[in-house]
């Protein structure tokens, strides 16, 4: 029966709703106060007058006595509750201003707590879209870095110079789809690192029309992907990342060929990929 008051700390005394109804109805102490004053003067009064000449000989003293007395009689009576009702006043007033003043906290209370919810549902949206962002991420990594395949084929392979035989293509093939999108951006900076002639540095990117069709895809994909990663991340962090690993270093050297290469090969449109937007060439 004596669980409860164990470990809550201090209990408050509890009170009805109703006794605190009456207790705020209870007429103030100062209403108190006039209504015995009130009632002493009024039988000071009524003693006066049967001291002074007897309530049997009231009746028979001229209006204008009798109006003077009852002026000077109840003249400060009317002061007396006139000086009553302005506190009265001034305490009710007071209790307005006292709850006008908190009506004003709670509207900030309410104030702040809706900004917080936004900054919530903010934040959540922002979380979702970022979210939403990193699953086609790993979608989209896998598609460039199949594109960065073909183009790797397409100048280290059989088909190209030879330099890479088919078995270790097909490991690095294999490699990609295991879960490594990057494999073949690696090879592309490795190779191009190593080959010292400028003009084969430009052909390991547009050397062919195949080779420009590659990289232009890959750098319209990309661009693309840079565009939704900043609608889902103002801070850029998520751009950051992108143009911070290998397939971003393989897009700016890609950028800086395109600039080089002249239009039939730099121009998406003429290397035959079939968009709606004008993919201009980078300065």
């Amino acid at each position: 029966m004596h669980e409860n008051s164990s470990s809550d700390g201090p209990k408050l005394p509890v009170v009805a709703p109703r006794a605190v109804l009456r207790k705020r109805n209870l007429p103030d102490w100062r209403i108190w106060l006039g209504l015995v004053l009130t009632a002493a003067w009024l039988v000071v009064g009524a003693l006066y007058v049967e001291v002074s000449i007897g309530w049997a000989s009231v009746d028979r003293q001229p209006a204008d006595v009798i109006g003077a007395f009852l002026e000077g009689a109840f003249a400060p009576l009317a002061f007396f509750w006139l000086v009553i009702g302005y506190f009265l006043q001034q305490k009710s007033l007071a209790q307005n201003t006292e709850a006008l003043q908190m009506q004003f906290q709670e509207i900030q209370r309410s104030a702040e707590q809706a900004v917080r919810q936004t900054e919530t549902i903010a934040a959540s949206e922002r979380h979702a879209r970022q979210e939403t962002f990193l699953r086609i991420a790993g979608q989209v990594r896998q598609q460039l870095g199949a594109i960065l395949g073909l183009l790797f084929m397409s100048s280290q392979g059989s088909s190209g110079s030879g330099r890479v035989p088919n078995a270790e293509m097909d490991q690095h093939w294999s490699d990609l789809y295991k879960g490594d999108p990057e494999i073949f951006a690696r090879l592309l900076l490795t190779t191009h690192v190593t080959l010292t002639d400028s003009s084969e540095r430009f052909a390991l990117f547009y050397g062919t029309e195949i080779r420009a069709r590659h990289i232009n895809n890959f750098i319209f994909t990309l661009e693309r992907l840079l565009e939704r990663a900043r609608e889902a991340d103002i801070d850029g962090i998520l751009e950051d990342l992108i143009v911070g690993s290998s397939l971003g270093f393989v897009y700016k050297l890609a950028l800086a060929y395109r600039a080089q290469a002249p239009e039939r090969l730099a121009n998406l449109a003429s290397t035959g990929r079939d968009v709606r937007f004008d993919i201009a060439s980078v300065p």
